[in-house]
């Protein structure tokens, strides 16, 4: 690949989307993603990616950093925390020449801070801790939300994000109930749109279209809510294995486990699905748009959500769990000019989040980037495997349900650190998790293996997880001491 002429670059972020969601990654699947299946079956297809804490804020402090969690301090979900990293993927574009553009969802703190951006139209979506009234004036959600701008602007001053009576962390679903074209995934694709119209045209750009969908408020058109409302079963496949801990009826809109009347869970489905191809048709609307202004051929583009969801399987919902409803997610190249020309176009090794800052800058520019914890995957798409990693440490602080696990090309080793429960599980004979097989004398020997190897990742960390070369459970107060410390 010749560098001389620098290739734009784009990265396409969804909010909670499954890797099983999209089509492409499973056949058995009823969710209809025909754009992006064209994009992961012409491009380069990861099939095992990962983010490794998996919510929101931690999950992109290392897609834009490249940092594992033991150098970003981010094992869980927390507010308010000042975003000090300097060596940021849209920086490193920035520097190298690049127009950087953001436009959709940052979640970062402050809100308005841009990491390298040159510029940003935010719609984080409803997040609890902007809506405060008592914040200092310029703070509050008004200002740190373009979309709301927007639709404030088309609908009148009265209206306001959950005007339909959706939550953003609800199992609650309805159709959206204004014209289509207000929907913030349009809102995000028009912006991109008009981006292309306006940008500088004497550089490259690196232009992030980032969606706050699927994740809830589970508000898709109403045209893709009926889509699926109509072709769910009647019986609903929730993996429910051999282990599981949150069997009992849930009536909290906001419940993290239990379970769900037939109907809710069918709704919550539909919505959530619908959500997804109407990100899928929206993405073929702004691919055309590419070709129209002539930069389908010179653009490298790369999809990726930032975290999946349980979506009620094993009686869980929403992320956070070491499972795999939480931590796969679809992630691939798209590379309609052939500029990167590599011949390995379904890649089955363990890639993560923290790889895509290395990986773009190697791919766009044939540049390394010191200082990160992720790896460019180039080698990968030419078939070169040697020396490319083999397991994975993630996390995640989650109260009683806080973890820590290993992942490899074959287990996944479970640790609940508060409560001291292990599970062990064979992903290679049981992908959806279904049998827990710690307590099953043969695998002793997988078992000391993948406790030490967790050991090992975790002896030096301060919340004192290895007393005296072995696994010892913490408190949430020690958890949350030692995360205050950090951050």
């Amino acid at each position: 690949m010749s560098y001389e002429k620098r290739p734009n670059v784009m990265l396409i972020v969804v909010d909670q989307m499954r890797a099983d969601a999209l089509a492409y990654n499973n056949i058995h699947s009823l969710v209809s993603t025909p754009t992006l299946d064209m994009m992961a079956a012409q491009g380069y297809n990861f099939e095992n990616a990962y983010s490794p804490v998996p919510s929101c804020v931690p999950a992109r402090v290392a897609l834009l950093t490249g940092l594992d969690q033991d150098h970003s301090g981010r094992v869980g979900y927390e507010d308010e925390v000042p975003w000090n990293f300097k060596n940021t993927l849209p920086q490193t574009f920035k520097d190298m020449g690049y127009q950087t553009e953001c436009i959709g969802k940052m979640h970062v703190y402050p809100s308005r801070k841009r990491l390298g951006f040159d510029h940003v139209l935010l719609h984080d979506g409803y997040l609890h801790i902007d809506r405060k009234y008592d914040k200092p004036y310029g703070s509050q959600f008004e200002y740190a939300n373009d979309y709301l701008t927007f639709l404030k602007t088309n609908l009148g001053h009265q209206v306001d994000l959950m005007d339909n009576g959706l939550n953003c962390n609800s199992w609650e679903a309805r159709p959206w109930q204004h014209e289509e074209y207000l929907h913030p995934t349009n809102w995000v694709v028009s912006e991109g749109i008009r981006f292309l119209e306006k940008r500088d045209p004497t550089v490259p750009f690196f232009l992030k279209l980032s969606f706050e969908k699927p994740h809830a408020p589970l508000d898709p058109p109403e045209y893709y809510f009926n889509m699926y409302m109509e072709r769910l079963p009647e019986e609903l496949d929730l993996h429910i294995g051999n282990w599981e801990m949150y069997d009992e009826q849930t009536y909290d809109i906001y419940a993290l486990h239990g379970k769900l009347k037939a109907d809710d869970h069918r709704r919550m489905l539909a919505a959530y699905f619908g959500l997804i191809t109407h990100i899928d048709h929206q993405i073929c609307r702004f691919l055309t748009a590419l070709k129209e202004f002539q930069h389908d051929k010179d653009t490298i583009i790369w999809f990726v959500s930032d975290h999946g969801d349980q979506l009620g399987e094993h009686y869980l919902f929403r992320k956070g769990y070491p499972y795999q409803g939480s931590i796969h997610v679809p992630s691939f190249i798209y590379d309609p000019g052939n500029l990167i020309a590599a011949n390995q176009h379904s890649i089955k090794q363990l890639v993560k989040l923290q790889d895509i800052f290395p990986s773009l800058l190697d791919l766009a520019l044939g540049k390394e980037k010191g200082g990160l914890d992720g790896k460019s995957v180039k080698q990968l798409l030419f078939g070169k495997y040697e020396g490319w990693r083999t397991d994975f440490h993630g996390e995640h602080c989650l109260g009683e349900d806080s973890s820590q696990y290993i992942l490899t090309d074959k287990w996944k080793f479970i640790w609940f650190s508060v409560r001291d429960e292990y599970q062990l599980f064979d992903m290679e004979n049981d992908p959806h998790e279904m049998n827990n097989l710690i307590h099953e004398r043969k695998y002793a020997p997988v078992i000391d293996e993948l406790r030490a190897k967790l050991i090992d990742y975790l002896q030096d960390r301060e919340e004192g997880f290895v007393q005296h070369g072995k696994l010892t459970a913490v408190s949430m107060e020690q958890i949350r001491s030692t995360i205050s410390a950090k951050l």
